[in-house]
């Protein structure tokens, strides 16, 4: 392991807007499943997800934007989302985390209605057939979603991936969900009317992607069970 992965390890055990626990503690009794706003926000505001965060540009960015709103990042690569951590304590940022876990363990990190949106940014589309059920718009994921989400809470997908979005495209037509926004390349000139934060915000990969000029796509969409 790195030098720089071991500092960063070790600055990310300083900083209180970090949560790292065990795999065992989350799917125990987490103290903050259903208690991040009275326990570490200390305020009422939404909640908003960004999953499989990275660096947590999205996270730290949407923060800055909406101060009357709450930011989690999640990833389980604590050295990738040092850096936003550490923005946010540097800017003195009070409405924003990171949790250091696993996706499929959304629903024991959090408590049912406790989220009003989630992020999901470029995501590993995971093509081969025996990873379909580790993409994070699989039909068991929009489960564990639903059950953290508040009644009309929102899922935005952006992704350079294709097949993904087309594959998002049939999973919540097919299960009867709502897709409020949808756009094959949110950079195209007749994309007017794109909320701000869809193309303000570039992650590292999206500068990647959009060097190798590939389209970026995005979609909206609203969970109906």
């Amino acid at each position: 392991m790195g030098k720089n992965k071991l500092k960063r390890f070790a600055e990310n055990k300083t900083f209180d807007n970090v949560f790292q626990p065990t795999r065992q503690e989350v799917m125990g009794e987490f103290d903050l499943k259903g208690n991040w706003n009275a326990e570490f926000f200390k305020n009422e505001n939404p909640i908003v997800l960004e999953l499989g965060c990275g660096k947590g540009e999205y996270t730290v960015a949407l923060a800055q934007k909406y101060p009357d709103k709450n930011f989690i990042g999640i990833d389980i690569k604590g050295a990738r989302f040092w850096r936003g951590a550490k923005t946010a304590v540097e800017n003195g940022m009070k409405n924003v985390a990171f949790l250091r876990t696993q996706i499929e363990l959304i629903d024991y990190a959090f408590g049912e209605n406790e989220v009003s949106e989630i992020w999901i940014t470029f995501p590993d589309p995971q093509i081969k057939f025996r990873r379909t059920k580790h993409r994070l718009t699989h039909p068991e994921f929009l489960k564990k979603y639903h059950k953290v989400l508040t009644e009309n809470g929102l899922v935005h997908l952006k992704t350079d991936s294709e097949f993904l979005h087309g594959y998002t495209h049939g999973i919540i037509q097919m299960q009867g969900h709502e897709v409020l926004i949808s756009s094959h390349n949110v950079y195209h000139p007749d994309n007017k009317e794109l909320p701000e934060e869809i193309t303000s915000v570039q992650t590292f990969y999206e500068q990647k992607f959009l060097e190798e000029n590939k389209n970026i796509t995005y979609i909206r969409f609203s969970l109906k069970y």
